[in-house]
Formats: structure tokens, C-alpha cells, sequence
């Protein structure tokens, strides 16, 4: 029996939730915020002074704007190098002694908008259990690495769960817990999951598998690269955290269940929190949400039990969250901004750097303000380092500097110019400050230090009123091709998500939410736990509700994507929905297209179903939308595609075709090739009239030095096809491997563009 790369999970899956044992197989600063999760070091004796010319033991020259980890003698380093279409990405592990390179992956970006080289605004998570390595890049690869720099297993959030790109390219770090490594990002997905919001994605770090989606938030307004803060309450495990909606949230580890939120800014809160003593510190730099001024630090008080809705009977539920009521959670605010960087707790009091580069002072318990120290002139995303009464702050400008805080101001140590700005947070370890500037890593210190053996909290033992009240499927959701297999494992859970049982066998149900607005089932059936594909090539999604022998259930959602080649021409469409605007009948779009909803209908159009892009919602003014296999490579896609418009204004509409936009752009007059408009963007003239149809296709070709040429033309539906290609583009390092989509824009959601019959065949 051929089953697919998940296979494996129904041995190594049935352990997702149980395994939180001691972690101290690999020594070192092995996340962002450090052991401490608030920028804390244990180490004594790091340098007072940072002088290049006194103690730099080492230095590494690729610009950075995250923050590096150590681990058992290696320094992961994540950086970017060169330009235009030849910028990428890198993984670096380097020798902690001398900073020889070990080895290194780089990375295209593809398929987003991000601008200015904002790139690598995170940082790699090493497993401080198996000095595994995890990264999500910024157009949101996740990756794993074993120590040695093989690859485990990576996914494409973007194109496999629809995440997302913003052009300030934030994009923060894994945070690991037993087996969970937990990421996150705004994605527009399918079905329950197809609304924009700020999610978060928990994998098997071992396997990748799928274990849970949380969306513990409402529509964003932004981005938020918040570190998710891990804690024990009330026999659970959680993470608070802030989110793009603007709210601080707590979310159960172990099954993503959303617990409560705290609304605390009109904006996305992109600094990740701090707790002392019950007391949660959270600070954010856009509008508040009683006040017009911007910017507030505020201190929360904690429940110390879960709201009522938090029963076992709910576990699995992700609806009517207890919203914090501000008049009895918060204990104190303070009008301080800052958008991105985040606070500093040592000895009970918080340390802060504001957006306008003035050290704030604060009491966690009391708020009472001790002391405000302007240090400089502004302030981004870098963090503080405390260590040993010390504070070590890196600024977007260059400089650096060594702070010793009283009660009521600081002495300056140390101040330097480092070149290059100053985004990421320092670290320390081994005697050792890692900073990371946009021109290079320095290493300032001595050769060896203290190695503190503090660690991230583990998760307190299970309690002892444990008892299965649910099943967790894993993966909870799937991917397959038709006629693929897929071994599931079914394990009881607790009220607090603690594995109860592992690999039980259950039966499966078809199953449709009551609320789903589009009814349709998945092509598979399930049996002995084996989820089995129809063999049928068309796509399909829905869900399947699983019942073991004593009642408990749980769900399992999952897509069939067909094989190449394919077709859609949207004639089997029956349009029974009533638009609210525009008096008009359509349906809803195929349901397991990532990223579809609310952004596409399918409509009547002069006697022809077509699918056209939405114009309800300005924040959908552009779609992006994917409906092919990830790993998909050597393909043609061809599509008819028109827009609305005028002389003044016209939309764009194109094909996607192995993380490559093709675009007929309608007000430039262009037929243009880009996958990220700074890196790769070529055009050539192509003169089209709106409320005309024109037949779009392209192919890429990749050669075996990795080179590829991305080749496309258009023309006047009905008339011959050109012989020539319109235009052909050449890419040094060329995406191997990327779904088949679409792409609309509707500028300002004034005039729609249409698609249809959309054709990928093999090349």
C-alpha cells in the first residue's frame, strides 16, 4: 500500500502532544527572547565595553535584520546577499569559536510585495531536545534542519495555507514546545478558514504533520511578528501573544484553542510580551482604542483560571471568546510607543526603548515609572539584552550601547558605531555578544564564558482529574492528489489537551458544518484510519468527523487537488446566491482554491459562467489565489482573462505559474513577468482593451545549473494563436518547484476582471 510522506505520523504523530520532557540535550541561546522568553541572561562577566578594535573576536559579512541563535557550538545566523533578482535569503551555521562557515541554504523570495531588502525580521529556533533547526523565511517557507544541515521537511505557508505577504516583510521566529513548532502569519485559506486573520500553525516538528490552526482574533489590520510567550495556567498549556487585530491573547498549546483576548490597540500589536508575577506587560505604537493619541503600555492582570467556556465539552471550539473587559484586567498604562520592538524584564521592572529612543523604566507589579533616558533618536525593531545588571541596546542608525540602569536614569558604558543599522536584538552566550547589523554579524567578548543551563519552562505534569473528553486527529489537515493514501493516527485527548491514548481507531463521517455556505464533501473515504483519494482528477474539500468506540469525536479537514493536466471553465456552476449589491445571482468559488473566498464569484457573463474577482471589500482589492499542487514544476498554464475599465482606469489579471505572476497590467499597457516587483519584474508593451477577452499562457523551464527562462504570451481570444513568445525573462536562480493560481487586481475595488477556462498541461 502506497501511502504519502505522512505517512510515518501514525508512529511518530501519536506523540504531538505528550512528549514535553527535560530539555538539556543542547546548551546555548537557542530562541529570540532567550531561556527567559523576556531578553535575560543569566551570564555574568559579558563585556562592559563593544569596541571593533578592543574585543571583536569575529565578524561575518551578510547583512541581517533578525537575531541569531547558538547551539551546541554553532551560531545559526540568518542573513540576506545580493541584489535585484539575485537577492536571497540565507541560512548560515557558522563555528561559534571562529566563525567558519559549516554550511547554508539560501533562498528565493517569490510570490509577495515585500519592499526595501526587509528581509530576515526573525530569527531561526534551534530544539533545545534535538538541536533540530527551524526557520520560516519571509515570504513563509517554514523549514527544518537536522544539526547537520539537511532538509526534514518544509512547507510553503503561502501556497499551501494561503499566508499572506506585507511589504515591511516582519516575520519573527518558530517557537517550539514538546513536539509542537508553532508559527504563524495572516493567511486567507478555505472554507471556515477562508477570512484574512492572523493565525497560528502548530506542526509536529518531527514529521511536519499538520496538528492544529488557531485563529484567536478577528479581521487584522496588519502584520504582527509577536513571539508567542509560553506558560502553564490552570493545568493547561498556553501561549500569549500579540496579534495583527490589534488584541493580546492567550491560546492553548496543545490544540490552538483560542481562551480569551484583551483588545489593547486599533493597530497590530507587534511586540511580543512580558509576565511578572500574574502581571502581563504588553506595549504597542498605533491608535488606541479610547483615546486618539498613539502608542500605550499597559499592564495586565492575569486570570488565574479559564473563563466558563473553557470546558472540556468545548475543547475543540473556537468561537465566543471571552473578551477582557479593560475596566477589570488592566491594572496601570503608560502613554509610551513602540511598534516593534519589545520590553526587557529584569528584577520586577520593565525596560523599554520607545519609538522615539527613550529608555522607559517601569515597575511590572505597580506601573509606578522610575525613570525615562533619551538614547537616541528612534527605534525600530531591535530589543534589549539584560545581563548582570547590564542593558545592551543596538539602534537602527548604527549605534550601540552598554547601559548600566539605576533607580532613577543610567550610566552609559559603552557607546560605538557599528556599520550597518541595527534591527535585530543582541544575544550573548559562552562570554560572547552577537549583534547582527544590515552589513554584517559581529562577535564581540571573550573567547569562552558562563554556559547558564536555564531553559524555557516546561509544562507542568498532567492533572489528575485527566480524562479523554476528545479526539485529536493528526494531521487535522490534509492534502492529497486523487487516488493518494494517508494514514491517520487517532489519539484521545484531555480536558487540558494532554494525549490520553494514541492511535485508537475510529470511525469516519462525511461531515458538513451547519455554517458552511459552500456544501460539498471531500472526494475520499476513510477506513482502519487510512484516508483513501478518489481517483477522479478534480479538486475537492470538505470535512470528515471522526467517533471512537465511546463517543468521542473529533474533526479532520482536507483538500484533493488533480493531477496535471487539469481544466475549469465554470460551466457546472449553479448560481443560486442573492448578491446583496448588485441584484445579480452567482455562486460561490470552488472551494478548495486557496484564497478564493470573498475575493472571487462565479457569475453569468453574456451567457457564459466566468469567474470574476469581487468588489465589495477594498482590502480584497487584490487576489491571490492558488488552486494546484505546491510541489508542482515543468507546466504550462493558459487562462482567457479580461477586465473592466476605461481609458483612465483598468484592472490587472494574469496567471501564476511556478511562483512566477504573469499580468496583462491594464493602465501601464504591459504584459509583464514578476514574482517579487524588486527582485524579478520584466514587461514588455502589449496593448489591450478593456471589456475584451485575450488568452494568456506561459511556461518555465529550469535548466540542471538551476537557471530557468520564464517564457509568455497573450493575444485576442478566438484569433490564431502567435508563434513567438510576447516575452521571455531569464533568472539566474529560478523557483524550481510552485502551485499553479491566479491573480486579479481591482484598483480600489472600482472595476472587476474576469478569468476563465483556465488550462494547465504539462510542458
Amino acid at each position: 500500500m502506497k501511502l504519502n510522506k505522512f505517512a510515518a505520523i501514525a508512529v511518530l504523530g501519536a506523540f504531538a502532544l505528550s512528549s514535553f520532557s527535560s530539555q538539556a540535550a543542547v546548551n546555548g541561546w537557542t530562541n529570540w527572547r532567550g531561556p527567559h522568553q523576556n531578553g535575560v541572561t543569566d551570564e555574568k562577566g559579558l563585556p562592559d565595553q563593544i569596541d571593533p578594535a578592543q574585543n571583536l573576536l569575529w565578524s561575518y559579512d551578510i547583512a541581517g535584520r533578525g537575531t541569531p541563535v547558538v547551539a551546541n557550538d554553532k551560531v545559526y545566523a540568518w542573513g540576506y546577499r545580493g541584489k535585484g533578482p539575485d537577492l536571497q535569503e540565507v541560512l548560515l551555521c557558522l563555528n561559534e569559536a571562529d566563525g567558519k562557515l559549516q554550511w547554508e541554504h539560501a533562498y528565493n523570495d517569490y510570490l509577495s510585495d515585500t519592499v526595501y531588502s526587509r528581509y530576515t525580521v526573525g530569527s531561526p529556533t534551534v530544539d533545545a531536545s534535538t538541536g533540530w533547526v527551524y526557520l520560516m523565511t519571509t515570504n513563509g517557507g517554514v523549514k527544518c534542519f537536522s544539526p547537520d544541515g539537511k532538509m526534514q521537511w518544509e512547507y510553503s505557508l503561502m501556497e499551501r495555507f494561503g499566508r499572506l505577504t506585507f511589504p515591511n516583510g516582519r516575520t519573527g521566529a518558530p517557537v517550539i514546545d514538546g513536539d509542537l513548532v508553532i508559527v504563524r502569519g495572516v493567511t486567507s485559506y478555505w472554507g471556515k478558514q477562508g477570512p484574512a486573520r492572523d493565525r497560528f500553525y502548530a506542526f509536529n516538528k518531527t514529521t511536519g504533520a499538520a496538528v492544529w490552526a488557531s485563529t484567536p482574533g478577528v479581521a487584522p489590520k496588519d502584520s504582527s511578528f509577536s513571539t508567542p510567550v509560553l506558560a502553564n495556567l490552570g493545568g493547561r498549556r498556553v501561549f500569549y501573544v500579540g496579534t495583527g487585530d490589534g488584541n493580546v491573547v492567550c491560546v492553548d498549546v496543545r490544540t490552538g484553542q483560542a481562551l480569551w483576548r484583551f483588545q489593547a490597540s486599533q493597530g497590530g500589536v507587534n511586540s511580543s510580551v512580558v509576565i511578572h508575577d500574574g502581571v502581563l506587560v504588553t506595549i504597542h505604537g498605533k491608535e488606541n482604542i479610547d483615546a486618539a493619541e498613539e502608542g500605550r503600555m499597559i499592564g495586565i492582570k492575569l486570570p488565574n483560571e479559564l473563563p466558563a467556556h473553557g470546558e472540556p465539552q468545548v475543547i475543540l471550539k473556537d468561537k465566543n471568546l471571552k473578551l477582557a473587559d479593560g475596566k477589570t484586567w488592566e491594572l496601570w498604562r503608560h502613554p509610551f510607543a513602540m511598534f516593534t520592538s519589545s520590553p526587557v524584564l529584569a528584577n520586577g521592572r520593565v525596560y523599554q526603548v520607545t519609538k522615539t529612543g527613550v529608555l522607559v523604566c517601569v515597575e511590572a507589579k505597580t506601573g509606578k515609572l522610575l525613570f525615562t533616558e533619551k538614547l537616541n533618536n528612534e527605534q525600530i525593531h531591535s530589543s534589549p539584552l539584560y545581563s548582570d545588571g547590564k542593558l545592551y541596546i543596538g539602534f537602527p542608525n548604527g549605534r550601540f550601547l552598554v547601559v548600566k540602569p539605576k533607580d532613577d536614569g543610567v550610566d552609559i558604558l559603552s557607546e560605538v558605531k557599528l556599520e550597518g543599522g541595527i534591527l535585530g536584538s543582541p544575544i550573548a552566550w559562552n562570554g560572547k555578544v552577537y549583534i547582527h547589523t544590515m552589513s554584517k554579524l559581529y562577535v564581540f567578548g571573550k573567547a569562552t564564558g558562563e554556559k547558564p543551563s536555564a531553559a524555557l519552562p516546561t509544562a507542568a505534569p498532567k492533572p489528575l482529574d485527566s480524562k479523554a473528553v476528545a479526539l485529536q486527529i493528526v494531521p487535522g489537515d490534509i492534502l492529497l492528489k486523487p487516488g493518494e493514501k494517508l494514514e491517520l493516527s487517532v489519539n484521545k485527548i484531555d480536558q487540558y489537551g494532554n494525549l490520553v491514548e494514541a492511535n485508537v481507531k475510529a470511525g469516519f463521517a462525511k461531515y458538513i458544518p451547519p455554517t458552511a455556505k459552500v456544501k460539498t464533501q471531500m472526494n475520499a473515504n476513510v477506513a482502519d484510519n487510512i484516508i483513501t483519494a478518489d481517483a477522479g482528477n478534480v479538486s475537492s474539500a470538505g470535512a470528515f468527523k471522526a467517533t471512537s468506540a465511546d463517543g468521542l469525536t473529533g474533526l479532520l479537514r482536507g483538500r484533493i487537488l488533480p493531477k496535471i493536466p487539469y481544466e475549469q471553465d465554470f460551466e457546472g456552476y449553479d448560481l443560486t446566491v442573492d448578491h446583496p449589491g448588485d441584484g445579480v445571482k452567482y455562486a460561490f468559488p470552488p472551494l478548495a482554491w486557496t484564497g478564493a473566498r470573498l475575493k472571487w464569484e462565479v457569475r453569468d457573463l453574456d451567457g457564459n459562467k466566468v469567474f470574476r474577482k469581487t468588489l465589495d471589500r477594498v482590502l480584497f482589492q487584490r487576489a491571490i489565489t492558488i488552486f494546484g499542487d505546491p510541489t508542482s514544476s515543468n507546466y504550462t498554464a493558459q487562462a482567457d482573462v479580461m477586465t473592466d475599465g476605461n481609458r483612465r482606469i483598468k484592472g490587472n489579471v494574469g496567471v501564476i505559474n511556478q511562483r512566477y505572476f504573469i499580468t496583462l497590467i491594464g493602465n501601464q499597457q504591459i504584459l509583464e513577468v514578476s514574482s517579487n516587483h524588486e527582485r524579478v519584474k520584466e514587461s514588455v508593451p502589449f496593448k489591450w482593451s478593456p471589456n475584451q477577452w485575450y488568452t494568456l499562457k506561459s511556461r518555465v523551464d529550469v535548466a540542471k545549473d538551476g537557471s530557468g527562462v520564464v517564457r509568455a504570451k497573450a493575444w485576442p481570444k478566438g484569433e490564431p494563436e502567435p508563434k513567438d513568445w510576447t516575452i521571455e525573462v531569464n533568472h539566474k536562480n529560478a523557483h524550481k518547484l510552485g502551485a499553479p493560481g491566479i491573480i486579479g487586481f481591482s484598483p480600489q475595488s472600482l472595476k472587476p476582471v474576469y478569468i476563465d477556462n483556465i488550462k494547465i498541461t504539462r510542458n
